[in-house]
C-alpha cells in the first residue's frame, strides 16, 4: 500500500469555506491544562482551619476506634451471639473487631485524602521526562521540590494535623499486636499435663467400660481414655489429643527396659498413642517384634524397649504411663505422664 493511501486514514478536518478535506497537522497535539481554579481553602483561612479540624477529627476518630478494637477483646466473650439488623445473628466479638478496625483504617485514609485535597499544595505542573539516572542538578531540584512540598503542605505549621496523624499511625499497629494475642489461649502448662492422675481408671475406647488385666490378651493392642472423659464434653477432642493411651500386654521376660517393667502390671504396658513427630495417632502394631508404626511418616517405636524410636523422623520415645490395679480389680493410672506427650515444643526441657 502506498504512502498516499495511508494518508487517507489519518484524522481530517472540514474546511468551512470550500468544503475541502485536509489532513490533520498534529493528531497528538498537547491539549494543555485547564485554567487553574483556586480552592476556597486557598483564599479563605477560616475554611482552611475548618478543613484542618476535619482532618484532625478523622485522625482522632481512628485513635478512638483503635482503643475500641482493643477493648472488644475484654468486653465480648468469644461465644457471645447478638442480633444485628440486617446481618442477623452474628458473633459480637467478630462484628465489633471488624467494625472498629475498619473505622480506624478508613478514618486514617479519609483524613489523608481530605488533607491532600483541601490543604496541600494545589499547583499544577508539567515536567519533561528524563533519564532514570538523574544528574546532580536534577537530584538537587527534587530535594528542593520535596522541601517546598513539605512547606506548602503545612505539615510543620499545622501542628494539630501533624500530632493527631502521628497518634493515629502510632496506635493502629496496636490492633495487630492484639490480633497476635488472639491466635489462641496461652498454653501455660497445658502441654505438660493430661487428664491422667493417680486413681483414674483406664476406660476401653471401644466398649466405654473399665479395663481389667484379664481383658488385655498377650499380643493385643487396646486403646484407652481416662475415667471421666466423655465424647459429649466440649473439650473432648482437646483432652483426648493428649490423653489417648495405647495398651499392650507383653511377656514380662520380653521387656528389655527396666523402668518399663517396673511401671507395667503383669506385662501390661501403657504408652501414649500420640506420635512424637507431628502428633499423629499411632494405630499399627506388629505382634512378633512388638513394634508400633505411625501411619503418617512411618516412625517406628519398640514397645519392648521403652518405646524408643528405631526408625523414622520422631525425635524421642513415646511417654509411658505408670499403671496398677485398684481394689476392684480394674487397671488404673498411678499418676500422669512424667514428660509431655506428642511432638517437642520450644519450651520443652
Amino acid at each position: 500500500m502506498s504512502s498516499q493511501d495511508n494518508s487517507e486514514n489519518l484524522p481530517s478536518e472540514q474546511d468551512p469555506e470550500h468544503g475541502s478535506v485536509e489532513r490533520a497537522r498534529d493528531p497528538f497535539a498537547d491539549p494543555g491544562l485547564p485554567p487553574h481554579k483556586p480552592r476556597v481553602q486557598d483564599i479563605d483561612e477560616a475554611a482552611a482551619r475548618r478543613s484542618e479540624r476535619v482532618v484532625a477529627g478523622l485522625f482522632m476518630l481512628s485513635m478512638v476506634a483503635t482503643v475500641a478494637f482493643i477493648a472488644s477483646f475484654v468486653i465480648f466473650p468469644i461465644d457471645k451471639i447478638v442480633y444485628i439488623f440486617p446481618f442477623g445473628h452474628v458473633s459480637a466479638l467478630n462484628f465489633s473487631l471488624g467494625l472498629t478496625l475498619g473505622v480506624a483504617l478508613f478514618a486514617i485514609g479519609a483524613g489523608a485524602v481530605h488533607w491532600a485535597r483541601t490543604l496541600m499544595s494545589d499547583e499544577e505542573m508539567s515536567d519533561e521526562r528524563h533519564e532514570i539516572a538523574a544528574p546532580p542538578e536534577v537530584r538537587e531540584k527534587v530535594m528542593q521540590d520535596w522541601a517546598d512540598g513539605v512547606r506548602e503542605s503545612g505539615f510543620g505549621r499545622r501542628k494539630l494535623i501533624r500530632n493527631t496523624m502521628y497518634g493515629a499511625l502510632a496506635m493502629v499497629p496496636l490492633a495487630g499486636v492484639v490480633l497476635l494475642r488472639d491466635l489462641g489461649t496461652l498454653p501455660e502448662d497445658k502441654l505438660r499435663k493430661t487428664m491422667w492422675a493417680k486413681g483414674k481408671a483406664l476406660i476401653n475406647m471401644n466398649t466405654n467400660e473399665p479395663l481389667r488385666p484379664e481383658d488385655v490378651a498377650v499380643g493385643s493392642l487396646t486403646f484407652a481414655k481416662p475415667e471421666g472423659l466423655e465424647e459429649d464434653q466440649h473439650d473432648f477432642q482437646t483432652q483426648i489429643a493428649k490423653a489417648a493411651l495405647m495398651i499392650v500386654r507383653l511377656q514380662p521376660e520380653n521387656i528389655k527396659d527396666k523402668r518399663e517393667l517396673e511401671w507395667s502390671h503383669q506385662g501390661i504396658v501403657a504408652f501414649s498413642k500420640i506420635c512424637t513427630h507431628v502428633g499423629c495417632p499411632i494405630s499399627l502394631y506388629e505382634q512378633q517384634t512388638h513394634h508400633v508404626l505411625c501411619p503418617c511418616h512411618q516412625s517406628t517405636f519398640d514397645l519392648s524397649d521403652g518405646a524408643r524410636v528405631i526408625f523414622g523422623p520422631a525425635g524421642h520415645a513415646l511417654p509411658q504411663l505408670r499403671i496398677g490395679v485398684n481394689s476392684e480389680g480394674y487397671l488404673e493410672a498411678l499418676g500422669d505422664f512424667e514428660e509431655p506427650v506428642g511432638p517437642a515444643f520450644w519450651e520443652r526441657g
